[in-house]
């Protein structure tokens, strides 16, 4: 193989536009893709081969919406103040399910709290030494917030196990009307979240609204367990409906957990196929190969592609690479790309990933 002299490369830009521009660098292969680094455009010399503004500012211009903070901070409102309620009730009425549904409202006050920061986190733009911003923040944050009802639905699990033996006599009555209370306020705060919010793709959001409808089904719990132990004076309905309530409280976490853990481990993008876009680039006239190929998440709503096109030498490389550029951004919906372009007598060494 000859050594590389030089490659033709799109750095990612995202203006107003968000579009991705190509431009043509002359800098040793060596420096290919090495943690998907952004070097803004400059060769090892130091000169700038961009005719356009990196764009990289409000983090890689990826924008929130206001309403996520609006919504969020509604819910906050709402939930802050039930579980005050709800507290005083548990401790009035003796009713486990209205304590654990106040401390899960607690952690659900917190993590709406910690979105709400996290967003103002993910709103300062990138810098130098943080290329992608503060965007992790809100993944951080969603993991967080998974691992917190994890901890909140053991701390349940485990005052039921201890309440199954001697149950202790609950005001139902009372508690049934604070656990209502409770319901109307969570759904309101669900209600703002998926309507103001994005409580669908934005993990931040997401992993805060199952805090809010973890909350509701707490309250339903407490519902039902109160009407139960109000007819049949059967106490054991309370622990019962607790733990019923923390697995499904679980199986939320869990979900959460699982998308963040993958974010973070740079996993593709559940919606892409790899496969798929290295079989569409290859179907580009003039592409001969397809390798280095990456897919992986900054944050919700924001996902990112690099690859290395090998390309015949006669074909006109530019040409192949808007194509590139087009095809992802249309296919694929991706506009933050870094595509290098490569000729048969540009070759590099074996990469490690």
């Amino acid at each position: 193989m000859s050594s590389p002299k030089s490659t033709q490369r799109t750095d990612d830009s995202h203006g107003p536009s968000g579009a991705s521009q190509a431009s043509q660098t002359q800098v040793p292969h060596s420096d290919s893709h090495n943690g998907h680094s952004h070097d803004g455009g400059h060769d090892h010399q130091g000169h700038d081969h961009h005719g356009h503004d990196h764009g990289h500012d409000h983090a890689l211009g990826h924008h929130h919406g206001p309403n996520n903070k609006k919504g969020l901070l509604i819910a906050f409102i709402i939930t802050a103040g039930i579980m005050l309620l709800e507290f005083a009730g548990g401790i009035v009425t003796n009713s486990l399910a209205l304590l654990s549904d106040a401390g899960h409202m607690f952690s659900d006050a917190a993590s709406l709290l910690l979105s709400l920061i996290a967003m103002w986190f993910a709103a300062r733009p990138a810098s130098p030494k943080r290329t992608y911003g503060f965007h992790r923040v809100e993944i951080l944050t969603a993991l967080f917030n998974a691992v917190t009802l994890f901890v909140i639905a053991g701390f349940i699990i485990r005052e039921a196990i201890e309440r199954f033996a001697n149950p202790p006599v609950v005001a139902s009555g009372s508690m049934m009307i604070i656990a209502a209370i409770g319901l109307l306020a969570n759904l309101a705060s669900a209600w703002f979240l998926t309507r103001m919010g994005d409580a669908k793709d934005n993990l931040n959001v997401r992993s805060a609204y199952l805090h809010v409808l973890g909350d509701a089904l707490g309250s339903v719990g407490a519902i039902i367990a109160g009407l139960l132990m109000l007819i049949f004076q059967w106490y054991q309905a309370d622990p019962i409906i607790s733990v019923l309530v923390a697995l499904l409280i679980l199986r939320s976490a869990w979900g959460v957990l699982k998308a963040t853990t993958h974010i973070l481990l740079e996993g593709a993008p559940s919606r892409i196929n790899c496969e798929e876009i290295k079989q569409s680039l290859l179907s580009i006239s003039g592409v001969r190969d397809v390798h280095d190929l990456h897919a992986w998440t900054i944050t919700s709503g924001l996902d990112s592609f690099s690859c290395h096109l090998l390309i015949e030498d006669p074909a006109d490389s530019q040409h192949i690479l808007q194509q590139a550029i087009r095809l992802m951004e249309e296919r694929f919906n991706i506009q933050h790309t870094t595509i290098q372009v490569e000729t048969e007598h540009l070759q590099h060494a074996e990469l490690k990933v």
